[in-house]
């Protein structure tokens, strides 16, 4: 089958609009090194010692000389918090829906380091572990949501006196999470119904999330409710549906952040690097102010798709009901598309108003650029103006250094960044 071509221009630069190497020097992504783990399932770990209660609801400290059980939903309760010491190591039923739960007013420290990162994992043996093992971490905040009533109850079969979220503090401190790995997560509830890796409910600004991977989740790795916690340094491994997924006018920044994808590896409604919806179709939203609009610097968003499986792929970001997305110095690769636009944009000026992308570069097979509304493609693509691009679709492998290594992938691009088309 022959590779979509994307359109040729003339290769000259603006002298306001200079790309320069050093704009990408944090796609090195030197802060990876030390605490990842990109093959997690050769991973042997020490057997569990200890069963964590179902309810915490006084202070807890967990040491990291106990390696933990986590069997069922575990819920931290009563304003309690949960303290989790560097290097602490928590094995997950995958026999019973198993997630961690802080509840609304509680509180969760999880301080890892780089040397002795906290990690959540299958409780099942090296070699056995698979996506959907056990639910997910969901930390419940006070913040506000774009929703008219201002509250919500989180997703999943979770006890109702403990699933409240959201509020008007959005200064809370919620959480403090460094240093982490959670892995295998992900678990179906039912065909309707599957948990996260790790799901942020109105989370206020002073909480902390960085330094997190969370890889083979068997739904979302990240997903953010509301809120306007800021996050740095993440990491999205191989999940089965979106890598970032953002609702409910969450307005956060983030910056260094990847999400490494397959090309077989995805959810039949579509998966994305970046699902973002401005707000729940369900429940309606309060403003155009409050729709959700996200900020992110240093994004790496690559589908490790070639010249014999790039048909399988979809867009990078699937930008839904008005939702606002700003992204720069980042790299794109191995998609059908950059991005892709519901019916909620019907105009180039809406999408225009809604997305930037900046000193960026991108690698597509097809049109850059999805709308549903009747407009010529060469009017929608000057959305992704003065970025630069492959004229050619080319497989990881070929733009990256060595992004197929199963113990150190690197994801710097092979070439200098003047060997590369810019868009006019």
């Amino acid at each position: 089958m022959k590779l979509s071509i994307i359109s040729q221009v003339t290769l000259f630069l603006l002298p306001i609009f200079v790309f320069s190497q050093n704009s990408f020097k944090d796609h090195e992504m030197k802060w990876m090194k030390g605490w990842t783990n990109f093959d997690p399932n050769h991973e042997v770990y020490p057997e569990a010692e200890e069963t964590l209660p179902t309810i915490i609801d006084s202070d807890i400290f967990l040491s990291n000389d106990i390696t933990y059980l986590m069997s069922g939903n575990v819920y931290v309760t009563k304003n309690a918090l949960l303290t989790i010491e560097e290097g602490t190591i928590i094995r997950c039923d995958s026999e019973k829906s198993t997630s961690l739960v802080i509840t609304k007013g509680a509180k969760l420290i999880a301080q890892g380091s780089k040397t002795q990162p906290i990690v959540f994992t299958s409780n099942k043996s090296a070699k056995g572990r698979k996506a959907g093992d056990w639910g997910g971490i969901v930390i419940v905040g006070t913040g506000t949501i774009n929703s008219p009533t201002g509250t919500g109850i989180i997703e999943g079969n979770f006890a109702p006196q403990y699933s409240i979220f959201g509020g008007d503090k959005d200064d809370d401190i919620t959480t403090i999470m460094t240093y982490v790995r959670i892995e295998y997560a992900g678990q179906k509830i039912n065909r309707s119904k599957e948990l996260n890796g790790l799901t942020l409910y109105a989370l206020g600004k002073l909480s902390v999330i960085n330094n997190i991977m969370i890889s083979h989740s068997a739904d979302d790795s990240f997903e953010c409710f509301g809120g306007n916690v800021k996050m740095n340094n993440l990491i999205s491994y191989k999940a089965k549906d979106d890598d970032y997924d953002f609702t409910l006018g969450y307005k956060g920044g983030m910056k260094n952040i990847v999400a490494i994808r397959h090309p077989y590896i995805s959810d039949s409604s579509g998966s994305y690097a970046i699902e973002i919806d401005g707000y729940d179709k369900n429940t309606g939203f309060i403003s155009e102010s409050s729709l959700s609009k996200v900020k992110i610097e240093n994004a790496v968003f690559i589908n490790l798709a070639d010249r014999t499986n790039y048909q399988h792929t979809t867009a990078a970001i699937a930008a839904k009901n008005m939702a606002q997305l700003d992204l720069t110095n980042s790299q794109i690769s191995g998609f059908a598309n950059v991005i892709k636009f519901d019916k909620s944009f019907q105009s180039f000026a809406d999408i225009s108003k809604s997305f930037t992308l900046d000193n960026s570069v991108f690698n597509v097979h097809d049109k850059s650029v999805l709308v549903s509304y009747d407009e010529p493609y060469s009017t929608t693509k000057k959305l992704l103006q003065y970025n630069m691009f492959t004229t050619y679709f080319k497989s990881a492998k070929d733009l990256f250094t060595d992004p197929m290594n199963i113990k150190h992938p690197k994801f710097t691009l092979k070439e200098s960044l003047g060997n590369y088309t810019v868009m006019q």
